[in-house]
């Protein structure tokens, strides 16, 4: 489990270079079809550094906010501050913030860049659904993302996926209304069917690129949660009581109210719709889900 929780660092880093890259590459490809120099190259660079300057230091006060999450106050929730307390001494962490979402879907998450800085988010349905040893399997995974710094790349995932969105969506837009490479068509001097390549090149990446985010997304989430629900049995030393809670997870068709495809892998399970009962679009969910299947992460804690 420890050599997994190394590989997660090293694989962090990458796909944290692999956002960039793909930032820097959609300014490229930008620059390359609107022709307007160097200038969407430069951006690209200085865009792809702010957005993971920004991802950094505040995209888990960006993952809270879209995710509509409020502090949580001792005295209304005081349940939940003992238990996350008593696993926080258990685990040798500091006690992260925590917060409190207005659905009645069971869900969490936990976001922040290290355990210093980080937050737990639960649903009112996770209180209420779950008696105290299940809460306790819940609250024992997602503090084993903070200590396995699953935190970081999952958090970060969330800003860098908006920005690529947005900056693709922005460029085949500019295109759409014929503001691209046309108005410098008299200064094209041969090379003109190399330049129509590369314009197409550039056109299906700025098509693809929130779809290539997407994958890096589930990339970033899949292995992880089998990894900290074995963590989190670890921590807990009761696997009945996280199995029992993604039993209810599994069995409950509710959906956040509140998630977004951009922070979808954040929550223990996938919060939108994947099946007819749960809602519209459950099959173009289930194509990009971020979780693994609960039947298959139930099946690996009952082996344990």
């Amino acid at each position: 489990m420890y050599d997994q929780v190394a590989q997660n660092k090293r694989r962090s880093i990458l796909l944290i270079l692999g956002f960039v890259l793909l930032v820097v590459a959609v300014g490229a490809a930008l620059n390359l079809l609107l022709g307007n120099g160097w200038l969407f190259i430069v951006g690209g660079l200085v865009f792809a550094g702010g957005a993971a300057a920004l991802s950094y230091w505040k995209s888990d006060a960006i993952a809270l906010k879209v995710s509509r999450a409020q502090p949580a106050s001792i005295e209304q929730y005081g349940r939940l501050h003992n238990v996350v307390e008593g696993l926080c001494i258990a685990g040798g962490l500091p006690k992260p913030r925590i917060y409190v979402v207005q659905d009645d879907s069971p869900n969490a998450f936990a976001t922040g860049r290290n355990p210093k800085h980080a937050a737990i988010a639960v649903t009112t349905g996770l209180l209420e659904k779950m008696n105290r040893v299940e809460l306790e399997g819940v609250l024992a995974h997602e503090l084993s993302h903070i200590k396995n710094y699953d935190i970081l790349v999952s958090t970060l995932a969330v800003t860098l996926v908006g920005v690529i969105a947005i900056a693709s969506n922005v460029g085949v837009r500019f295109l759409w209304f014929g503001m691209g490479r046309n108005r410098n068509n008299d200064n094209d001097n041969g090379g003109g069917g190399a330049m129509v390549i590369f314009a197409i090149l550039g056109f299906v990446l700025l098509a693809l690129s929130p779809l290539i985010a997407r994958v890096m997304q589930a990339a970033v989430s899949r292995r992880r949660e089998t990894l900290a629900d074995v963590s989190g049995v670890e921590l807990t030393r009761y696997p009945p009581g996280l199995i029992s809670a993604l039993e209810k997870l599994r069995d409950d068709y509710t959906v956040v109210g509140s998630a977004s495809h951009a922070t979808a892998h954040l929550w223990i399970e996938q919060p939108m719709a994947t099946t007819e009962q749960e809602g519209r679009l459950s099959r173009l969910n289930r194509m990009f889900d971020t979780h693994p299947p609960l039947e298959e992460r139930i099946a690996f804690l009952r082996e344990l």
